[in-house]
C-alpha cells in the first residue's frame, strides 16, 4: 500500500443507503408516498448527519466536514428544480412517456442524472472518493457510466441509456440529447494525462444517435448539430452540422 491510499474509504452500502433515501424524499413517489412536514424536516435532519458521517473520515477535519455536507445540501433545491423540468421534458419528447411520474420511476436516463447531479457537487467541493462510489452505483443500476467529473448543462435528455459513457472532462450544454451506446471519450488513456483536458465539448441542443463515439479534448461539437448513428468522430465540427456514417447495406431475396 502507498501514500496514495486513503487511510479511510467510505462504506459503499452507506453511501448507496443515503443517495436512496435522498431520492425518496426528493421524489416521494419512489417511496411508500408522501411524509408530513414535520416527518421531512426530521428525515433531512437525518440526511445530513448521514453524509457528515460519511464524508467525516475523508476529510480530516471536522469544520471542512460541516461546510462540506452544508454546501451540499444548499444545492439540493436548485438540483430538484432542474429535475423537475428534467422529467418534463423526458415526458413531452419521448412518446413512449405518458407522464412526468412514469420518467421519475422508470427512466434509467433520470436517475442516472440524478445521482450525476448530487456526484458532481461533491466533485466539486473536493470530496474524495465518494463522488466515484455513487457515480458507479448509477452505473451498475443502470448501464450508463457517467464520471462525476463532467459538466454537463440543463434539460439534458438520455434515451434508453445502456452503454453510455461520458467522461471526467467532459462539458455538455443544454438541451443535448444522447442515445444509448454513445461514448464521450478521450483519444487515448494514459496516467500522464491526469488533470487535463481530454473529452470532447457538446454545445447546446446537439443530438448524438445510438452508437457514435467522440473523442479528444480538443473536440469541439458545435450547437444544433445532428450526430447519426455509428460516427466516430476526433475532429470538430461546426454549428448547425449532420455528420452521419453511411454503410452499405445489401438485401438479397431467396432464389427460386
Amino acid at each position: 500500500m502507498t501514500k496514495a491510499f486513503y487511510r479511510e474509504v467510505p462504506s459503499t452500502e452507506q453511501a448507496r443507503r443515503f443517495v436512496d433515501s435522498l431520492v425518496e424524499l426528493l421524489f416521494p413517489l419512489r417511496a411508500r408516498g408522501e411524509a408530513s412536514q414535520g416527518e421531512v424536516e426530521a428525515q433531512w435532519e437525518a440526511l445530513e448527519a448521514e453524509l457528515l458521517d460519511i464524508i467525516r473520515p475523508l476529510c480530516g477535519q471536522d469544520s471542512s466536514c460541516e461546510a462540506m455536507t452544508a454546501s451540499f445540501f444548499d444545492e439540493i433545491p436548485l438540483i430538484y428544480t432542474g429535475l423537475m423540468k428534467d422529467a418534463e421534458m423526458y415526458d413531452r419528447c419521448d412518446p413512449a412517456s405518458y407522464c412526468k411520474e412514469e420518467v421519475i420511476l422508470c427512466y434509467p436516463g433520470f436517475f442516472a442524472m440524478m445521482v450525476h447531479r448530487f456526484a458532481n457537487v461533491l466533485y466539486r467541493l473536493d470530496v474524495p472518493i465518494l463522488p466515484r462510489v455513487l457515480a458507479e452505483y448509477a452505473h451498475s443500476v443502470t448501464g450508463i457510466d457517467i464520471h462525476p467529473g463532467a459538466t454537463i448543462g440543463r434539460h439534458f435528455y438520455i434515451d434508453h441509456g445502456t452503454g453510455i459513457v461520458i467522461g471526467e472532462t467532459c462539458v455538455i450544454g443544454d438541451n443535448v440529447k444522447i442515445y444509448q451506446g454513445v461514448t464521450l471519450g478521450a483519444t487515448f488513456v494514459g496516467k500522464e494525462l491526469q488533470g487535463t483536458r481530454r473529452h470532447p465539448t457538446i454545445e447546446h441542443n446537439v443530438i448524438i444517435y445510438a452508437g457514435s463515439t467522440i473523442l479528444g479534448g480538443e473536440t469541439v461539437i458545435g450547437h444544433d448539430t445532428v450526430i447519426g448513428g455509428n460516427v466516430w468522430l476526433t475532429e470538430s465540427v461546426p454549428p448547425h452540422s449532420t455528420v452521419y456514417h453511411r454503410p452499405e447495406i445489401v438485401i438479397k431475396g431467396r432464389q427460386k
